[in-house]
This record gives structure tokens, sequence and C-alpha cells, in this order.
């Protein structure tokens, strides 16, 4: 048998060739097969683990090995201090999406009872975490992947969201004629044969929600036009997108008639979502 400090040890080591946080990937991994905090991998480094522990640990770490994200490997991802399920159905959260969320609550702190769509939902982050942190909100979330949608089923109920409504859509096309008063999205925006792609964990994410075509703004455009007869009158559209496409998504939004367009930028500093207004019912 194996005691825990000393598998940490050698799985960092085997790790730090592929890995820029060698150490932290085999100490989350150790606690998903302990189902443990880290706090108890500190306390007891001289604890024995189970060959069963040692087979699942070792399972888990070939995978990490070739590139696996950590997050498919133990199926769930922290966004907005809360835990998604996540599978390769869908993209991995990460923090430059919270940007969505805290402009999408500035624009809502003043409106009881909200409706909002979300396009390309993936995991449900967007819908879920608006649902959670503004009470009363009327949530549309669509996908066309059906393997994204019961991923992100299974979240909302998880988070207690139970009154969204999932419908299988490619972009507007199933939705019902309705008025929101916000319209968002993460849309593929990844140009085709990026290098980026065959880097990180991007490679094993889905490709459908990471490239589009026309330069990445193919969907951005379908969504710009077709998002002016859902708003309601002087409601937003807020798009996430490269933070090198700033001006290209800022001409789109233009062409389609939008007025007070503005880009914001990450926690990185980096254009990040571009927001606009619909000022015509």
């Amino acid at each position: 048998m194996t005691d825990i400090q000393s598998t940490l040890t050698n799985a960092s080591i085997r790790l730090a060739k592929s890995s820029d946080s060698a150490l932290l990937d085999a100490e989350v991994l150790l606690c998903h097969v302990l189902d443990k905090p880290r706090s108890h991998l500190r306390a007891w480094p001289e604890k024995q683990l189970s060959p069963e522990h040692l087979q699942q640990f070792s399972t888990l770490f070939e995978q990490r090995q070739q590139g696996v994200p950590i997050a498919y490997l133990i199926g769930n991802q922290e966004f907005w201090s809360r835990d998604f399920k996540v599978s390769p159905a869908v993209l991995i959260p990460r923090p430059d999406t919270e940007l969505l969320i805290e402009l999408s609550l500035d624009l809502l702190a003043n409106t009881p009872n909200p409706h909002i769509i979300d396009l390309g939902t993936g995991s449900g982050i967007i819908a879920i975490t608006l649902a959670a942190e503004h009470p009363g909100t009327k949530m549309i979330a669509t996908d066309l992947s059906q393997p994204a949608l019961a991923i992100a089923k299974q979240n909302s109920a998880t988070h207690k969201t139970q009154d969204i409504q999932f419908i299988q859509s490619s972009w507007f096309d199933n939705v019902p004629q309705s008025k929101f008063n916000l319209v968002i999205s993460n849309p593929p925006y990844i140009i085709p044969n990026d290098p980026h792609l065959y880097e990180g964990d991007v490679r094993f994410e889905p490709e459908s929600a990471l490239i589009a075509e026309d330069n990445g703004l193919k969907d951005i455009k379908i969504i710009c036009d077709n998002a002016r007869h859902y708003l309601q009158k002087n409601g937003t559209l807020l798009i996430e997108h490269g933070c090198d496409q700033q001006s290209e998504v800022q001409a789109i939004f233009n062409i389609f008639n939008y007025s007070k367009i503005k880009t914001h930028t990450d926690l990185s500093g980096n254009p990040r979502v571009t927001t606009a207004q619909w000022n015509t019912d």
C-alpha cells in the first residue's frame, strides 16, 4: 500500500512535463477519489491508500497525463461560487464568462421579474446563475445539443432553478415569439484551424461550441440579426467574443442598427463582452 504523501509526490513529478499545476492536479484527483477536501491530505499525509483508491487514482492520473481536463475527469467545475456538472458534451466554465453575469445583474438591478434568454446555454451556467441571483426571472435557455441540455437540466435541478425553460434550438429557430429584457450568448467564435484549438483543455472540448465560420463571426452575426425581433424596446444584447474581435463585433452591431454599443474587459483586461441596446419595439 502507498500513503497519501508519497502518492502525491510521485504524481506531481510525473505530471510536471504536461501540466503547469502538477501538484494541484494530483491533489484534486486524489480528493475526488477519496471524496475528501484538500485539508484531509494535509492532515493525514501518512494515511495508506487502499488498492481500490490507488487504482481509481491511477486511471484518472493517466488520462490527465494525456491532457484530459481536470473538470472532465472529476465531472464538475466551479462558476460564480457554485459547482456545475460538466462533461465532454459542454464547454468547461471559465472565469471570463463571469463578466456576462456581472453586466447582466447590473442591467437588471431595477427590473423585477425580467424576461431573459440564454442562447447556447451549454452546461447552463449563465441561465442558472442569473435565475439564482435574480429571483423572479423568467428564463429560457437554448442549445442545439441534446446532451448539453441534459447536463444543463441536471445543474438546474441541483441549484433549484427548475423554472428555467430549456429548448433544443439552433439559436432562435425553435423559440416562441417573445420579448426579452436581455438576450445573452457565449457563442462559438474561434476561427477554424486556430492554433489554440490544438492546445490545453480546448483540445477536448466540443468543436461545435468553439468554432465558427466567417472568421469566427458567423454565429454572432446570426444572433445579432435575429435578436432585434426578440428584444423589448431598450432591451440589451450581450455577446461574449474573442479578445481580438472587438472591432468586428462592434461593426456587426452597427450594421444591424443597435445603439449604445460598448465593449467590456474581463479580469485580465481583455475585450471580452460587447453589449448594445435595441431601441425599437
